[in-house]
């Protein structure tokens, strides 16, 4: 596992595909905007800033990749305040590959850092269901799209 820290947000799930083809998921937007953000500028590459958009919401967000290992791991910051997310890639016996996804560095206490960690744990899960479903069985779920559909976003709930 990664850092255990409490104040860090973690989701996790097994896919059936090797790891090379899990990880280059995150490296290529090309492949990445069926499952996640719908934009970006280019591709992962470490310390080169790369600008993620979710059109849909109008919400884009930089990126710098502090570290990439193939095939096993890939170490971004993004956001206002910046804090940092990792995905660890292990290949299991039977060939398919556990991600392990977590973001730490909330600059939040109290019931806002429960806040932000819930939120994150709850998107990063909703992004490896995504992938899971598009790189096991080809299916685009829209799950980021539908997670706030316009009419809850504008009222709220």
């Amino acid at each position: 596992m990664t850092q255990k820290n409490a104040n860090c947000a973690e989701a996790h799930s097994s896919i059936r595909k090797p790891a090379s083809e899990v990880f280059e998921e995150f490296i290529d937007p090309e492949i990445t905007k069926n499952f996640w953000f719908t934009k970006s500028s280019d591709r992962l590459e470490v310390n080169k800033k790369i600008v993620w958009e979710w059109e849909m919401y109008n919400v884009s967000s930089i990126v710098v990749a502090k570290e990439i290992i193939q095939n096993e791991k890939i170490a971004f910051e993004w956001g206002e305040p910046t804090t940092t997310v990792e995905f660890k890639f292990k290949t299991l016996s039977d060939g398919s590959t556990f991600v392990t996804v977590t973001e730490c560095g909330y600059d939040k206490t109290g019931e806002e850092l429960l806040a932000a960690i819930r939120d994150s744990t709850g998107g990063f899960t909703t992004v490896l269901d995504g992938l899971k479903a598009f790189l096991e069985h080809g299916i685009n779920l829209n799950l980021i799209v539908d997670k706030f559909p316009k009419e809850i976003a504008q009222h709220g709930n």
